[in-house]
């Protein structure tokens, strides 16, 4: 039982230096799994829209995916903590990821995209958790912040080389002679399936997992009970912001639909992948300053200004279509906003945990965040992709921005202890 408010654990000796062999080592392979798995995610909106598939199915499919990527968070933090075997658990979630990307490439029809999806959600949320929790106890908790930033800095410059290089490929792809627009796409996941591979034999080769006991005694329900009341206040606020933070892969169908008019529909699927490319350049360039700042003044206040810069993402998406923007400049500040509250989300949500747990339960807890946080999403891609189909995407989005600004709120009450 946890029955602690706070149990953070002493810095160890040995991991004063941060950027140690680990904390690079985890980067390089997010980077590479990254390359892999957000070249898909910037062209699937465009894939769906050459199948003839509306919004509601992509919002559907990315909603299941992240519900399954929840679930499997959750369980592999318990299995890693009760065992202590986290390494390999990761690299097979590595290596579920270019198997997703094939499932992609093959698809004909909306069974098949949702199959390999869920694939790589499942890859994704086993590995998680548990690479989170070892780059955590690769450092001392006074520079978790730092370490966090440079990762998810690493992490997202393979978000934004791949779907760079995925755009470039999808405009040669439709200049070869007799392709056809699906065609294109398809190569553009197979080529993606490469930087997936490399991403198992980097983690294998270059990280090292710090010494961690297996809890045999350790019971799921009880652990879940016993945890922190101020944890579980996060995990409410975080849960309910969660219900507003739909998949960015809306984000650029949004751009997609915006642009279409003035572009067609290939260019615009073009434009909106490079859009979502500047957003993570904004996420690559604020996620180590964010980590330092976090450090100096307290991890859970700029968590609190990046859901309130989450709030305002959606807010602005809703404005677009209510006044039918397709300025790829205006279009280009919303994709700013988005990438500075990511850039803050990833780098201090997991941070703010190990400031609440204990060393001992600390991948079941970072485990609990994540399946929070994906059932939340599950709800909201789902929600705003039926209400824009049914509805209108100004209401999506704008039932988006109230349950993210009600979050906002809620995390505010979290007091520091």
């Amino acid at each position: 039982m946890l029955d602690q408010e706070t149990a953070v654990a002493e810095p160890q000796p040995g991991r004063k230096q941060w950027l140690n062999r680990t904390v690079a080592g985890a980067g390089l392979t997010s980077a590479l799994g990254d390359f892999c798995y957000e070249t898909t995610t910037v062209i699937l909106p465009g894939f769906l829209a050459v199948l003839g598939l509306p919004a509601a199915v992509l919002g559907t499919i990315e909603g299941i995916a992240d519900a399954v990527a929840s679930f499997t968070k959750m369980f592999s933090g318990y299995v890693a903590d009760k065992l202590g075997h986290r390494k390999l658990l990761v690299l097979v979630g590595y290596a579920l990821t270019p198997l997703g990307q094939i499932l992609l490439a093959v698809a004909l029809g909306w069974p098949m995209l949702l199959l390999g999806r869920i694939v790589s959600w499942f890859g994704k949320g086993l590995r998680g958790p548990l690479r989170d929790a070892i780059v955590i106890q690769a450092v001392s908790p006074e520079t978790r912040g730092r370490a966090f930033g440079f990762h998810r800095a690493a992490d997202t410059i393979g978000a934004v080389l791949g779907p760079l290089l995925g755009v470039a490929l999808l405009g040669w792809a439709q200049s070869l002679p007799g392709a056809d627009a699906a065609g294109s796409f398809r190569w553009v996941l197979w080529l993606s399936v490469i930087p997936g591979v490399l991403a198992v034999v980097a983690f294998l080769t270059l990280v090292q997992d710090p010494a961690h006991s297996p809890n045999p005694k350790l019971k799921f329900f009880s652990t879940l009970r016993g945890l922190p009341s101020r944890f579980k206040s996060y995990l409410g606020a975080v849960g309910l912001f969660g219900v507003g933070d739909f998949s960015h892969s809306l984000l650029i169908l949004a751009a997609t639909q915006l642009l279409t008019g003035s572009m067609g529909v290939v260019h615009a699927a073009q434009v909106a992948g490079l859009l979502y490319v500047w957003r993570n350049v904004v996420q690559v360039v604020a996620s180590y300053p964010i980590g330092v700042l976090a450090d100096r003044v307290g991890h859970l206040p700029v968590l609190v200004a990046g859901y309130a810069l989450g709030t305002l993402t959606a807010v602005l998406t809703g404005a677009a279509f209510w006044f039918a923007i397709d300025s790829v400049i205006l279009l280009g500040v919303i994709f700013l906003v988005a990438g500075l509250y990511v850039a803050v989300q990833e780098a201090l949500e997991s941070t703010v945990t190990a400031e609440m747990v204990s060393e001992d339960r600390l991948a079941m807890c970072v485990g609990a965040l994540g399946t929070v946080n994906g059932m939340a999403k599950f709800v909201s891609s789902a929600a705003v992709g039926v209400l824009w189909t049914a509805l209108s995407p100004v209401l999506s989005f704008g039932a988006a921005a109230l349950f993210m600004g009600l979050g906002t709120f809620a995390l505010v009450r979290v007091r520091e202890p």
